[in-house]
């Protein structure tokens, strides 16, 4: 895209200098941090970046309107005025500020002196280049020299939760699999905890992919061998039987019921390695949330199950694991696929599922190269995600029979909230999803640990300015958790510009969940001695005891009112008996494309109410059953 203009880079510097200014030992943002945030606008597409400038720009007229001055050429009381207007202001001016301050924030806060002058960090040891064994080697191509055209008798796109768990399972049972992935192989090697750094490395769109509806929701998604396995905190629930129940009922799905999916869980769980999270990583998070539970006098709380057998706590799970102690995929299933004879196809992206007689027959994909491979197969396994795998569907007509390709979605919607003790919390410390509350969870909410570095801690924020600042210079005395609901609203997802649409409102079922979750975890906080608790609802960013809470309770919060994040989006292809209500049938197959299947997350059928990559991969193991059977 064309470069930010030079009126336009001075807003974005002014900016900064106001949101951002000077601290006890923290310098102020500036110059620095703008030219750091227009090269990042420079990365994204156009769509975003063009309306990066159109919020400067908005940012200038409301200022001349408001003061008869450019926003670069207010004093800095008056510029803070402005935004402080916008950031309590109507929902669209809060959404507008957020989308600038929070990658401001994110620029600022990666400072390496800060980090020392708290005592924590800042980057992972570097790990040496290690000997790969052969098949990591030979089977991996990450760059193709022409034109390519190979056969197999299984194409998998995707290398996520769904697609390299089918795919191993495919290759094990004797099956040539041929794995399709738009991401780059890293390994340990690239990893180095940084999250600015990671996020632009790791995730879609650098981590700025987001709902619009009644209020925006931030998806980040995994584009990397691994998906989104590669950046979760590792977190490993089974589906719970009252929802597997609710699929029997609602699909006519028998075949999911807890004794029929029970000996795919435990094949998931003993690859992962499950287990509960050690007490001695859980850190000063986990130790004041376990206070304040017991003093609450809850009964459901403890250690979460992840698949981190060897985790040593460093902090740095949503940017890649950098001791491979996380056995996402890119360090599981994709090496015992490949070890079992897959190939992988690394940095190309599936343009077209090829067709014949009304039957999947291989793919059509296009490297970064700008070369042509094309892979024939008896059967095409579609695992790109509830985001991308109905786009890729959609382009080419396929799936569309019922009317419900696209639609179905549910996300999770999550929200967090910091708090600030007298005691030193260290919050860096130990596993950052490493502890729960489940005392909620039959009525939709899960709390789980939710801690993340300084920099996207403070990105999450609502404050700007010296009380930001403040906050950020006392991160060690900060404890962080978050919660998530079992949402009933539903989006859907389409396309602009080649770039995903994701349209979704939150329901006021939902909401008054968000209201509920935020006022049970600031009790527990209290009741754990913090006496400030910082929230991500409009007019309740600061809450300080139970005067407030009392206020927050008799509040009409509304879905435009909060600030949340989603990480688990389902169902957009979603599963069922009945071709006239579901994408693909209770083998995963396509409805009206045979040799077609979906195996991620699009086939879930509904919410969940937990942290979905355990029943994405049980679920794959058992699709790769079914066409193992049919191809053989």
């Amino acid at each position: 895209m064309a470069q930010l203009s030079s009126s336009q880079h001075r807003t974005l510097t002014a900016l900064a200098e106001t949101v951002l200014p000077a601290g006890k030992y923290l310098p102020a943002g500036g110059e620095k941090t703008a030219a750091r945030i227009a090269s990042f606008l420079d990365d994204m597409p156009d769509a975003l970046a063009m309306g990066a400038g159109g919020v400067l720009a908005a940012l200038d007229a409301a200022s001349f309107v408001r003061n008869a001055k450019r926003f670069a050429s207010l004093s800095p009381h008056k510029r803070l005025a402005l935004l402080e207007g916008w950031r309590t202001g109507d929902p669209i001016r809060r959404l507008m500020l957020r989308s600038l301050v929070a990658p401001l924030k994110m620029a600022h806060f990666d400072d390496p002196a800060l980090y020392q002058k708290l005592g924590c960090v800042y980057e992972t040891a570097k790990v040496k280049g290690e000997a790969k064994p052969a098949y990591l080697r030979d089977r991996v191509h990450a760059r193709l020299d022409g034109d390519l055209a190979i056969e197999v008798d299984v194409v998998v796109v995707g290398t996520g939760a769904g697609g390299a768990v089918v795919g191993r399972e495919l290759a094990e049972a004797g099956l040539a699999v041929a794995f399709v992935e738009e991401g780059t192989y890293f390994d340990r090697t690239d990893f180095n905890g940084r999250a600015f750094a990671m996020q632009r490395k790791l995730y879609r769109r650098q981590g700025a992919t987001f709902s619009i509806g009644n209020t925006g929701i931030p998806i980040p998604l995994g584009q990397t061998v691994g998906g989104s396995t590669t950046v979760n905190s590792g977190t490993c629930y089974r589906t719970p039987d009252r929802v597997l129940a609710r699929w029997r009922e609602q699909y006519g799905l028998e075949e999911l019921a807890p004794d029929k999916l029970g000996s795919y869980f435990e094949r998931v769980e003993d690859v992962l390695g499950i287990a509960p999270a050690k007490r001695s990583l859980l850190g000063g998070n986990g130790r004041v949330i376990e206070r304040g539970c017991n003093a609450l006098g809850f009964k459901k709380h403890g250690p979460l199950r992840r698949n981190a057998p060897e985790c040593d706590g460093q902090g740095v799970c949503c940017f890649g694991c950098p001791t491979d102690a996380k056995r996402s995929t890119n360090v599981s299933y994709v090496p015992l696929a490949l070890k079992a004879g897959a190939e992988l196809f690394a940095g190309a992206r599936v343009n077209r599922i090829i067709v014949e007689g009304g039957r999947a027959v291989g793919v059509v994909a296009t490297t970064r190269e700008r070369h042509t491979l094309t892979i024939r197969a008896k059967a095409v396994v579609v695992a790109c995600g509830a985001i991308m795998t109905p786009l890729l569907l959609g382009a080419q007509g396929l799936g569309g029979q019922s009317g419900q390709l696209g639609k179905n979605l549910s996300i999770h919607p999550a929200a967090g909230a910091l708090a600030e003790f007298s005691e030193q919390v260290l919050p860096w410390s130990g596993i950052p999803q490493g502890y729960s509350i489940e005392e909620l969870h039959d009525e939709g909410i899960l709390f789980e640990g939710a801690m993340v570095p300084l920099e996207l801690t403070m990105s999450a924020t609502q404050h700007i300015g010296p009380e930001l600042i403040r906050l950020a210079e006392g991160f060690d005395h900060v404890a962080s958790f978050g919660f998530m609901v079992e949402d009933t609203s539903r989006g859907r997802v389409g396309e602009l510009r080649g770039q995903p649409m994701i349209y979704y409102s939150l329901t006021d079922q939902d909401v008054a969940h968000i209201k509920r979750g935020m006022d049970v975890l600031a009790q527990v906080f209290f009741a754990a001695g913090a006496h400030t608790v910082h929230t991500a609802i409009n007019g309740f960013e600061i809450l300080r005891g139970e005067a407030d809470l009392q206020r927050l309770r008799r509040a009409n919060v509304k879905a435009w009112d909060l600030d949340l994040s989603a990480y688990h989006p389902l169902g957009t292809a979603r599963m069922g008996r009945d071709p006239a209500t579901s994408v693909v049938d209770p083998d995963h197959q396509v409805h009206d494309t045979p040799g077609l299947y979906v195996v991620d997350g699009a086939a879930v059928p509904s919410s969940l109410g937990v942290n979905p990559q355990v029943t994405i991969m049980a679920l794959a193991t058992r699709a790769a059953e079914k066409i193992a059977a049919r191809v053989a």
